[in-house]
């Protein structure tokens, strides 16, 4: 089975985008965190644009790789016959 490389980009991404969400929940009240981007939870927001990112890149990846192996698959079994 080959590996897509959108499955590992899709991993870091999606565990970058779990770390930054977390911390932008995490840090939400503290408004002097946030007086340089005029009160905007960059983290969070960013945290969850690279989330959705990474869970589109995993599930394309993931697809790409399951339709290959259905081909493999077939290719298989018209060769046995």
């Amino acid at each position: 089975m080959n590996l897509d490389l959108r499955v590992p980009m899709g991993l870091m991404f999606t565990l970058t985008g779990m770390i930054l969400t977390a911390f932008g929940l995490a840090t939400r009240d503290n408004t002097a965190l946030y007086a340089r981007s005029l009160g905007i939870d960059a983290n969070l927001w960013w945290g969850i644009v690279l989330l959705a990112f990474g869970i589109i890149m995993l599930t394309l990846g993931r697809r790409s790789q399951m339709r290959m192996a259905r081909e493999e698959e077939k290719k298989g079994k018209t060769e046995i016959k």
